[in-house]
């Protein structure tokens, strides 16, 4: 029987639980979503895991994305009599959200997991390392509220692990970084510790990195279906397909995602000046303090490209990021401004 420790209950989610209607508490139990299918899903509780949709209620509430379930998120579930099935009424609050912009060209949200102590960034040390996604990697970390962690996949493969190993510092000055390998099981006591008393952490990667063979080293068994690395480029095949909350032997709680190359951030918050902490201070030694780092006499970013301290791919990507954050906030001011005309327009006609 699992009880709710072992899906990371805390002190913080008793007081939200308290906070609920007394009625809904006395029909329904925490519990805490594991997977997610439109609009249908799996919710584990003290008294068994039951496949569960939204109460009428909720549904006609809710007004955007966030208003609805995700996996990793605590939920009030009612279970229907004589079934194995759940009614969800309420969603407690979350402590972190993690989610990207959806793939394409729509200005939508989608949530990857949320209430996640630690996101893991995993990359392998082969060709599929990728300095520019994982800058978008911290980026998101950060926004998300967990504290990001980076995993250096298939070390066993990898005759110059510290090189990559040093890359990776000097992208995450002071994040953890660990070097592993799912073969030998280098490095696999370290992540587990990391997930000690109850923490939640999501794995963040593109395909073929080695998730679903960390996943299963972590599991001890062969739960996630794994493939082969292709010889021609040294990458590996996508094989998870979907979110999915699992509780680890040991302690602790995974969220595998499905992998993805493409990885647009959502949120428009401070994490970017976070994630190039040596960008933002080599602007804070320019000569003048509107310095746009072009051709201003006395600019500190330029001088440190100039003299190599600085990578200028580094700071292209900086300014590529600025850009696409801008465009986002834009973006989503025209659609808030459209809909607010819209309502409007609905309220006259009512009238």
């Amino acid at each position: 029987m699992t009880n709710l420790q072992q899906l990371g209950w805390t002190a913080l989610r008793e007081q939200d639980w308290t906070a609920l209607p007394e009625g809904m508490k006395q029909k329904s139990l925490p519990g805490r979503v594991t997977l997610e299918h439109k609009r249908m899903y799996r919710v584990i509780t003290e008294e068994g895991e039951w496949l569960s949709v939204c109460s009428g209620t909720m549904e006609h509430m809710a007004s955007e994305r966030r208003d609805f379930p995700a996996v990793g998120d605590w939920v009030a579930v009612e279970k229907m009599p004589g079934e194995q099935r759940g009614i969800i009424h309420s969603l407690l609050p979350r402590t972190s959200l993690f989610s990207r912009k959806s793939a394409g060209m729509t200005i939508t949200e989608q949530i990857i997991a949320s209430n996640v102590n630690i996101v893991f960034l995993v990359m392998s040390l082969n060709q599929d390392f990728n300095e520019r996604r994982l800058e978008r990697y911290l980026i998101a970390s950060y926004d998300s509220g967990a504290l990001p962690v980076i995993l250096l996949t298939k070390k066993d493969l990898c005759a110059e692990a510290e090189v990559f190993i040093e890359k990776a510092q000097r992208i995450a000055p002071g994040t953890d970084i660990i070097a592993v390998s799912n073969h030998t099981g280098e490095g696999l006591d370290e992540v587990q510790a990391i997930l000690q008393n109850g923490k939640t952490a999501a794995l963040l990667g593109s395909s073929g990195v080695g998730k679903s063979s960390l996943t299963n080293a972590l599991l001890d068994d062969g739960k996630m279906e794994i493939q082969d690395i292709r010889e021609d480029d040294a990458k590996g095949r996508h094989t998870t397909t979907h979110r999915e909350l699992l509780l680890l032997p040991h302690g602790g709680i995974l969220i595998d995602t499905p992998g993805m190359r493409e990885f647009q951030l959502w949120d428009q918050g401070d994490s970017l000046d976070a994630s190039f902490q040596d960008i933002d201070q080599l602007a804070h030694s320019c000569k003048f303090s509107d310095c746009q780092h072009k051709k201003e006499p006395g600019c500190a970013v330029q001088t440190a490209i100039a003299e190599g301290i600085l990578p200028a791919e580094r700071y292209d990507s900086y300014l590529k990021l600025q850009r696409e954050l801008a465009f986002l906030e834009k973006k989503l001011k025209q659609s808030e401004a459209k809909e607010r005309k819209t309502q409007k327009k609905v309220t006259h006609k009512k009238r």
